[in-house]
């Protein structure tokens, strides 16, 4: 008898979580003072529901103008001076030593040591639209929606090397563990469908760059719930795996099935408090879902030959073309965050070769899904930002190509409330720094969360001890931008 008590205390030990102990054990009143004084009222120490999740920032902070957001990253660090930023002197100065007062005690990735040579833009600009905006002339379809794009020539960074900015870029600090910004919008604004993932992120890739890896933990929800990390969709052969029931399994006994699993985890949940649990339960849920979604997401046959012929898409080829074509098509049916990372944008080699390759990749898709937006009256309120994680050097590496750069690179902008026909900001004479209207990433993350109803200083989550968000300890709303 003693021994059948001991091991059903036993068990019951086993069963209850550290959270749990706290609130309901012998101490509840001190666990529930320690509770208390670690969450703060945007802490996520209660269990959270399975089913849809309607964000904490509810109501909105103030009017929204955006209600998602589509981010063409461009994966490797594109050159500002074969983009957006036209030098003139840099052109003068070419093959010229780069003047000392401009990298004396500045970091440098790879070129530390060896004698620095300015390497002027290698291709021409013009002036695009009414607004007269000054873009490469490689990029003529951008340059042909120059009047609905802003283009911030000021931005700066922190982190040098890939991997780091990356972390910085997607979310705000250089500390690992972070939720990425596409968790904090799905946390903080829910999604708008329940059918889909309300983050979601594909993957492309292109010619004539370094190939740099891509991490999972870019899209991860950090000390989030991992409900709220972002899903990536395979851009060739099926979207996600095993999305196909196996033969012999209906329909009708597989939500029997995730039923039937779905109320142990319950139970589990109940005896436990783990808010993971639930999580468990919502995806389950999902991946259900997503067995109808995700094939009528994904097939392309409804879509217009004109459409396919604008954005140049060839359905399942994986391509930067058929993913712009595909976020479209997500955003249409309600997901909060969409990220394509598009990549062999590094080029310490042979950029008047790369270059055109990456302009013929990316050009013609990127103003075809802003100007499909601006068609079917998405654009007012989507938030598209296009840019990558660092810029490239004005002086030369191996004698055609550039390294990394942090001082000064640039981005562009459209819908969503961005002002359309701007360029914000400017680099120096040679393009080395940021001159006028710098603008940090914390400060490209306030703006684009304000755009969305979200002040960026009450978004926050209590984590070891401090208030984190997703500006870290900077960020102002840039509102020059702002429409």
């Amino acid at each position: 008898m003693d021994s059948m008590k001991s091991s059903e205390i036993d068990q019951q030990v086993r069963e209850i979580s550290r959270r749990a102990f706290l609130g309901r054990g012998a101490a509840a009143g001190l666990g529930s003072v320690a509770l208390g004084c670690l969450a703060g009222k945007d802490h996520l120490a209660a269990p959270q529901p399975a089913g849809k999740w309607r964000g904490v920032v509810n109501p909105l902070h103030h009017a929204a103008k955006a209600k998602r957001v589509i981010f063409l990253y461009q994966a490797g660090g594109p050159s500002q001076f074969e983009t957006f930023d036209y030098k003139p002197e840099l052109a003068r100065m070419h093959g010229k030593p780069m003047p000392e007062s401009f990298t004396r005690g500045q970091q440098i990735a790879q070129l530390q040591g060896q004698k620095l040579i300015c390497y002027g833009p290698q291709f021409g600009f013009r002036r695009f639209g009414k607004s007269g905006q000054e873009i490469m002339e490689q990029f003529t379809a951008i340059g042909g929606i120059a009047d609905d794009i802003c283009i911030i020539r000021s931005m700066w960074g922190e982190q040098i090397n890939h991997d780091p900015a990356h972390q910085l870029m997607n979310t705000g600090s250089i500390i690992t563990g972070r939720p990425s910004m596409g968790s904090w919008l799905l946390y903080g604004l829910g999604a708008e469908t329940e059918d889909l993932p309300g983050f979601v992120v594909l993957l492309s890739q292109g010619r004539g760059g370094q190939n740099q890896p891509i991490a999972n933990r870019q899209w991860a929800a950090g000390f989030l719930p991992s409900r709220f990390q972002g899903v990536k969709l395979n851009s060739i052969g099926d979207p996600v795996l095993y999305i196909r029931n196996p033969d012999g399994l209906a329909q009708g006994l597989q939500r029997d099935s995730i039923a039937a699993i779905n109320n142990l985890n319950r139970l589990r949940h109940e005896s436990t408090g783990d808010p993971e649990i639930m999580t468990r339960v919502s995806q389950y849920e999902m991946a259900f879902r997503m067995q109808t979604s995700v094939p009528e997401l994904t097939d392309m046959s409804r879509e217009p030959k004109s459409i396919l012929d604008m954005y140049g898409a060839t359905p399942g080829d994986g391509s930067f073309a058929s993913n712009c074509l595909l976020a479209r098509r997500l955003a249409e049916r309600g997901v909060r965050f969409i990220q394509l990372y598009h990549r062999d944008w590094d080029h310490h080699l042979n950029v008047p070769a790369n270059i055109p390759l990456k302009a013929e990749e990316v050009d013609r898709a990127t103003a075809a899904l802003i100007t499909d937006l601006k068609q079917r009256g998405m654009l007012d309120d989507t938030l598209v930002i296009w840019g990558g994680e660092f810029g490239r050097t004005p002086m030369s590496q191996s004698g055609n190509g550039r390294d990394h750069h942090i001082k000064a690179f640039s981005y562009m902008l459209a819908g969503g409330g961005i002002r359309p026909g701007i360029t914000w900001g400017s680099t120096d004479e040679l393009g080395y720094a940021a001159a006028e209207n710098p603008v940090s990433i914390n400060d490209l993350h306030a703006t684009m969360l304000h755009l969305l109803g979200i002040n960026h200083l009450r978004l926050t989550v209590k984590y070891q001890g401090i208030d984190a968000r997703l500006t870290n300890v900077g960020g102002e709303v840039v509102k020059g931008i702002l429409a």
